[in-house]
């Protein structure tokens, strides 16, 4: 049975703060690649591996650990992978061994799924009628948590070196695990009697029975397969002339894509009215045409600020309204639903990650953004192939209710 329990204000901002302190687990290492490589003798063009071994974890932990959201008290679930990550953080921190150092990375993106659990579980607990609107509350604390993540560790790289940055956050996990401890409910209702096994294969199940699960995580797949060419790479160029600039001016980039998180919680408010398909088709053109702008980082900063906000509120918008379309399929199976979505997430995120370093090696700036504007374009290509039937999909949900 759903739990339609008041969620209050106060409760779905922590639910936002948390998920973003959890997030930015992921991001932390794409403004300091070139630092990392260098201690851990990682050649510069093969530096996106790193963020490819942490999206590759965050894969393993969608399909292994969120599903149990469905099976397990989630107010235990969430506590406990908080205070595993602590542990994971640390071991990043004091790492020398690059074998330990990719263990470690790769446990920080296993648990850091938990964001997901926290915005599957903000889903239950909210009314019917303002879910999109919550979802984009919280997601709004992911988009924040994704963007400033590059702003702290850069400034906390330059002041103590990039293994501060996994021992502040470390801390940020720990207080994150006592807040929510006291505040998640501790009955937690509507419960699947399956066993772990059966769980697993569900999810594969679901994408099987549900298309509009399908569309979405395919549509995820592309936009953040384009998010991760942007922002895997932009710490590159630059890093490198004419701008040399420090990590922790290139982490402030991140605070300009600020505006993304503005874009998600009003494209949650219009899926929640019915026009989340028209919202994805305007947000995926403007990703295709944000990496013009984008194209001329190397002459004009000011282009790179204006593809970068465009890019970021286009993203967010659609990520939004996936999440707001696909938690209205089936109630009791929302861990799984969103574990499937975001499984195609994360592996969008990884090839991106290890496409743009790799391109920018042979291509340059430019031939990241031609790789970038082509994901882009195949993410809106799908979109327009696939929105008929979705819709009359959609439709129909929404008359059974």
């Amino acid at each position: 049975m759903e739990n339609n329990a008041p969620l209050t204000r106060t409760t779905a901002l922590l639910f936002a703060a948390a998920c973003g302190c959890a997030v930015a687990n992921v991001y932390y290492a794409q403004p300091l690649l070139n630092t990392m490589g260098s201690d851990l003798h990682i050649a510069p063009g093969a530096v996106g591996i790193i963020v490819t071994v942490t999206q590759t974890g965050y894969g393993l932990g969608l399909l292994l650990l969120l599903p149990l959201g469905d099976l397990l008290n989630r107010r235990r679930l969430i506590v406990t992978q908080l205070l595993l990550a602590v542990a994971a953080l640390i071991l990043v921190a004091v790492a020398r061994a690059p074998l330990l150092f990719f263990a470690g990375i790769a446990a920080v993106g296993l648990l850091a799924v938990v964001t997901q659990t926290l915005v599957a579980y903000a889903a239950t607990l909210a009314p019917t009628a303002e879910r999109g609107r919550i979802i984009g509350l919280v997601t709004s604390g992911v988009v924040l948590g994704i963007l400033l993540a590059r702003t702290v560790s850069g400034t906390l790289a330059d002041l103590a070196g990039w293994r501060a940055v996994y021992l502040f956050s470390a801390v940020l996990m720990l207080l994150t695990a006592i807040a929510l401890f006291k505040v998640l409910p501790q009955k937690d209702p509507g419960k699947t009697v399956a066993t772990y096994p059966q769980l697993l294969l569900s999810v594969f199940r679901l994408f099987a029975e549900e298309r509009i699960l399908r569309v979405r995580a395919m549509l995820a797949m592309f936009i953040f397969a384009a998010f991760s060419v942007l922002w895997t790479s932009l710490v590159l160029p630059l890093s490198a002339a004419p701008y040399h600039f420090s990590h922790t001016t290139i982490g402030m980039f991140g605070l300009i894509g600020v505006a993304g998180a503005l874009g998600a919680a009003r494209a949650g408010q219009l899926a929640d009215r019915g026009r989340g398909q028209w919202t994805t088709g305007i947000a995926l053109t403007l990703l295709l045409l944000s990496w013009l702008p984008i194209s001329f980082t190397p002459c004009s900063i000011w282009a790179l600020v204006t593809g970068i906000i465009l890019l970021d509120l286009a993203i967010q918008a659609v990520h939004v309204t996936n999440q707001s379309m696909i938690y209205n399929i089936r109630p009791e199976s929302r861990n799984r639903l969103v574990a499937g979505y975001m499984l195609c997430y994360s592996i969008g995120s990884g090839i991106g990650s290890i496409a743009a370093t790799t391109t920018y090696a042979h291509a340059g700036w430019t031939g990241v953004c031609i790789l970038g504007a082509a994901i882009s374009a195949l993410g809106l290509i799908s979109w327009a192939v696939t929105m008929p039937r979705t819709a009359a999909k959609v439709i129909t949900l929404s008359s059974s209710k």
